[in-house]
């Protein structure tokens, strides 16, 4: 066997049209785009959600709402969530690198105490937000609510 002798698999390769080769080919004329029409021109290409000057989806369907640019985002942490760590891990101060070993927050969040459940150590949490009853409820204790 030599580079002369190979070909392609059986069946893996399609005869192609050769088209715009002049009238006696078969595929001369408008060589197979048919006639007029924006496909038929060279250089065609479909815009994004065209549908052929109907007016698009996206432009038929409703708009409502509104998304403010200047929202800021809280990580929300409950004191139940808080109670749960001074319980099983014996800690006495809740900080965001506590609060990342944990799981229960990443690095680039902004951290929010929240006043669902109950608190029942002296403890001394520092974040970024506290609601106002959450920060009642560390400070009932005597323990230390500190904002960053």
């Amino acid at each position: 066997m030599g580079l002369e002798n190979l070909k392609p698999a059986a069946g893996s390769t399609k005869s192609k049209k050769r088209v715009g080769r002049g009238q006696g080919s078969g595929f001369g004329g408008t060589s197979t785009r048919g006639h007029k029409g924006a496909k038929s021109r060279s250089g065609y290409s479909k815009k994004l959600g065209f549908e052929g000057g109907q007016m698009p989806l996206q432009r038929r369907i409703p708009k409502f709402g509104f998304k403010n640019i200047n929202r800021v985002e809280y990580r929300g942490i409950n004191l139940d969530t808080i109670q749960g760590l001074v319980d099983n891990k014996k800690v006495t101060e809740i900080n965001q690198e506590i609060l990342i070993a944990n799981g229960l927050a990443s690095k680039n969040d902004l951290i929010k105490i929240l006043g669902r459940g109950e608190i029942s150590a002296k403890i001394k949490v520092t974040a970024h937000g506290f609601s106002a009853s959450a920060k009642a409820a560390i400070e009932a204790q005597g323990g230390e609510a500190v904002t960053l």
